[in-house]
């Protein structure tokens, strides 16, 4: 009822609204007439020759119809007129424009007598009036918008970039009341623009004179306009920025704009990874969808950061069916429905397990068959791992060997395997680990040339689940502090996008045995990252926002390499992805001493940081006092270890077919 009403309401106030416009545009066409004759005649009434006055009279109540009609045919009386533009401009003219053309035709057609500057006259005192009265919509609002902002103190703002996206941002921000926001001066590098006006606002100068305009336009938020800028140029402008108190926002794309997919609203906070200032890491499409389009492909840890945006990408290239392997089944449900939604006709299998259960893994390739396979599935947290060093073998090591030695067995083209930077020279149980597993993934390429078997190492992550950013986030919105482990420590890091991108490019490439690594350019100092954060976010470090040093964790570096030297560099056709050189191992040796570390992971056994030591002699770690065998418990001889090991082997608590040699081989490498 109340909607009816509403309706109602409305309707009666659109009606008497257009009576309004018209009963003024029958007297603005009256008066046009006679001012016109008036200023033919220098405004003296007594000059003016009778006949004019009469034809005035006959001609009048037509010339008005006439004109009404043109006016109705351009809509002059169905626009809304607060948001009047150039298009509405452009109408007024063009119908005041023909009524005068009307006239003309009209009284020449009656034989009425007008001097020939009386119609153009009039042309120029109608268009004026009805200029007025329709603009004068745009100008009250205009100034109801400006007592509102006075009234209800919007937020000054200050707009970087005068170009297409400037421009659109500008004048969705006048033309909406709802944004809080007041644009107050605008910053291009253009020379030429700086002086002039968008949108009413100035141009007030370049981003190196941000700083002085901020504070004398007493600016608090600003937004960064510049879709297209490059990565070294934006992390130049958001440096001048962040020392400025102000709160900043960014625009997403130039196209998304022009679409209109990308409002006000759609703004985005500025990111940290705007501040790493290299471009993102591109892919050659055409390869990866030559390589996965019609394929069945598998990603353990599909439900993860990095597995569900490989899923994402697999999905838009065409592959034969997708299997989804993960342990997880909250965000393994939501990327289910995510890529139903948007791929209904992708086959799509999505299985929940553990890639430590090799039963389960040997069913999923023999019932599927996957050519290709991307294992993300990991534990990766280092504090974490610290405290269960053995959890981080029994997952990371012997998960991955078990999807390794059935890509072997059930012959897959490729197998991914999705390792980390922390791999190099570990000093921690989690980069150990994967470094084992980098191993596990070289030897296989040896044993089984027909699987290539390659890894991929990047470094952090931003925005995966358990990065800092999000941390720090959290810890800005709710006051602080922000904690940070040491003022001194630093990373390489890269988005989701460009790692699942290497991931891609990785398996493109993959002839065996390669480990690819992304040149990140510069690390960043963590310190600075949540300084930079803070001040972006509109606060002053450790006087708004307290920053508080907690110390290094239990198996954290200062600082991480992406290779280590004896392993080199060779290029690839993308310049920021190299190939690791192998290193050489005995690769029975290595497989043989996998026997022993598996007993003791699933024995939970103190000594097993010291045995991956013996298979990773870079790993370094914090030793206890007692005197320690390597790779064997104090108390046991090496003889002792090696049966307790193969009555577990025997027992079938470890399965005696995840390795990739015969007991026999076994035996004799030990």
């Amino acid at each position: 009822m109340k909607q009816k009403k509403k309706l109602i309401k409305d309707y009666t106030s659109k009606n008497i609204r257009i009576v309004l416009l018209l009963i003024y545009d029958a007297l603005a066409i009256f008066l046009a007439e006679e001012l016109a004759l008036l200023a033919r005649f220098d405004f003296s009434y007594s000059t003016i020759e009778e006949e004019y006055l009469a034809v005035l009279e006959r001609y009048t109540p037509v010339n008005i119809l006439i004109c009404l009609i043109c006016f109705a045919c351009m809509r002059l009386y169905s626009s809304l007129w607060e948001y009047a533009s150039v298009q509405e401009l452009v109408n007024v003219v063009v119908a005041c424009t023909i009524a005068s053309g009307c006239q003309i035709i009209g009284m020449h057609m009656l034989y009425f007598d007008m001097p020939r500057s009386y119609f153009l006259i009039f042309y120029l005192f109608l268009l004026a009036f009805v200029v007025i009265s329709r603009f004068s919509y745009r100008g009250l609002r205009a100034v109801r918008k400006s007592m509102a902002t006075w009234n209800l103190g919007k937020i000054p703002t200050m707009v970087v970039g005068a170009g297409d996206a400037g421009y659109f941002l500008i004048k969705e921000m006048t033309d909406s009341e709802k944004i809080q926001n007041q644009v107050v001066c605008v910053i291009d590098d253009d020379i030429h623009k700086i002086g002039r006006h968008i949108q009413g606002v100035p141009i007030v100068g370049n981003h190196e004179s941000i700083p002085k305009m901020v504070e004398k336009y007493h600016v608090e938020e600003i937004f960064i306009a510049i879709p297209s800028l490059s990565g070294k140029a934006k992390k130049e402008i958001f440096n001048v920025c962040k020392n400025t108190g102000c709160k900043m926002r960014t625009l997403p794309s130039t196209a998304q704009l022009v679409n209109g997919e990308a409002k006000v609203s759609k703004l985005r906070e500025v990111e940290i990874d705007d501040l790493l200032g290299r471009e993102q890491v591109r892919v050659n499409l055409n390869e990866v969808m030559g390589y996965i389009s019609d394929q069945t492909v598998l990603v353990t840890g599909g439900g993860g950061s990095i597995g569900s945006e490989l899923c994402r990408q697999i999905a838009s290239h065409q592959p034969k069916q997708l299997i989804i392997f993960d342990i997880y089944e909250n965000t393994t449900y939501d990327i289910q429905l995510e890529l139903k939604k948007k791929y209904p006709e992708l086959n799509l299998v999505v299985l929940i397990g553990s890639v430590r259960n090799t039963h389960k893994v040997n069913d999923i390739f023999e019932k599927y068959h996957p050519d290709i396979i991307f294992h993300a599935a990991a534990h990766k947290h280092v504090p974490l791992m610290e405290d269960s060093p053995n959890e981080a073998i029994k997952n990371n090591v012997f998960g991955t060997l078990n999807v390794a030695r059935a890509a072997a067995e059930y012959q897959a083209k490729r197998m991914v395997l999705i390792s980390t930077d922390k791999a190099v020279n570990p000093t921690n149980i989690m980069g150990a680990s994967k470094r084992l597993c980098e191993m596990v993934i070289q030897g296989m390429g040896r044993l089984y040339p027909t699987t290539n078997f390659v890894a991929v190492r990047f470094g952090n992550v931003l925005g995966s689940n358990g990065s800092v950013i999000p941390l720090f986030k959290k810890q800005i919105a709710a006051g602080g502090p922000v904690t940070v482990t040491d003022p001194n420590i630093i990373r390489y890091f890269m988005t989701i996008p460009e790692a699942v991108s290497l991931v891609l490019q990785a398996g493109a490439y993959a002839k065996g045995g390669e480990i690819f690594v992304l040149d990140m350019g510069e690390p960043v100092r963590i310190d600075d990252m949540a300084r930079n954060l803070i001040k972006l976010s509109g606060f002053e470090p450790d006087v708004d926002i307290k920053i508080v040093y907690t110390g290094l964790r239990p198996g954290e570096k200062l600082f991480e390499e992406c290779l280590r030297e004896e392993e080199g560099l060779q290029k690839t056709e993308n310049n920021l992805i190299f190939i690791g050189k192998p290193i050489a191992f005995d690769e029975k040796e290595f497989f043989a001493k996998l026997v022993e570390l598996k007993a003791k992971a699933y024995e939970d056994s103190d000594e097993i940081r010291e045995m991956v030591s013996s298979l990773v002699p870079s790993y370094q770690y914090k030793k206890s006092g007692k005197k320690i065998i390597e790779g064997v418990p104090e108390g046991d001889t090496p003889d002792e270890s090696n049966a307790r090991a193969g009555k577990l082997f025997d027992s079938g608590n470890v399965d005696s077919g995840y390795l990739p040699f015969s007991a026999g081989q076994v035996t004799a490498a030990k």
